[in-house]
C-alpha cells in the first residue's frame, strides 16, 4: 500500500488520495476499508462532475488507492472536534451504496468526507481553485493592461 506518511489509518480517519490532478477522499472504516463517493463505474468522484450523481461504495483501501499515494488527512481536527470515531463509521456505512447528488463546487467526495467527520461539508480543493482562478485572472487582466500600454507606447512613437 503506498502510504505517503504519519500514521496507519484508523476507524473515521480522512483518507487523501492523491491523484495526478486531484485529491480523492473517504474515510477509512477498519479492516483495510474505505467508503468513499465515487460514479457509477467505480473508478473516482471526477467522472461524477458530469453526470450530477455518484454513489457511495466500501471498498478495499489498496483498491480505491489504485496505485496512488494516500495519506491520513483529518486536517480539521485542531478547529472541529470531529465526531467519535464509531459514529462517524456507523454513519458512513449506512450510506453504502446509496446514490448521492454531487457537484464538484458543492457536493464531492472531499464535502461528503468531511461531512461524515465533522458535520459540516468542506473542500479546500473548490476554494483553492476559486483563489487560483481569481490570482490567475488578475495576473492575466494586468498582463493584457501591460501589453496595451506597450503597445500604445509604441504607436505613438512611431
Amino acid at each position: 500500500m503506498p502510504l505517503v506518511s504519519g500514521p496507519p489509518p484508523q476507524p473515521g480517519d480522512l483518507i487523501e488520495f492523491i491523484r495526478p490532478f486531484y485529491q480523492h477522499w473517504g474515510i477509512y472504516v477498519g479492516g483495510g476499508y474505505v467508503v468513499h463517493l465515487t460514479d457509477q463505474e467505480g473508478m473516482s468522484s471526477l467522472s461524477s462532475a458530469f453526470g450530477g450523481s455518484a454513489v457511495v461504495r466500501k471498498e478495499r483501501l489498496e483498491n480505491v488507492a489504485n496505485g496512488c499515494n494516500y495519506r491520513v488527512n483529518n486536517k480539521y481536527d485542531e478547529k472541529i472536534k470531529p465526531y467519535p470515531p464509531e459514529k462517524v463509521v456507523r454513519a458512513a456505512l449506512e450510506l453504502v451504496d446509496q446514490t448521492m447528488p454531487y457537484s464538484v463546487t458543492s457536493a464531492n467526495c472531499e464535502h461528503f468526507a468531511t461531512e461524515l467527520r465533522y458535520g459540516k461539508g468542506f473542500s479546500d480543493q473548490v476554494a483553492n481553485v476559486a483563489m487560483y482562478t481569481a490570482v490567475g485572472g488578475g495576473i492575466f487582466a494586468a498582463a493584457l493592461t501591460t501589453l496595451a500600454v506597450v503597445a500604445r507606447s509604441r504607436r505613438q512613437n512611431q
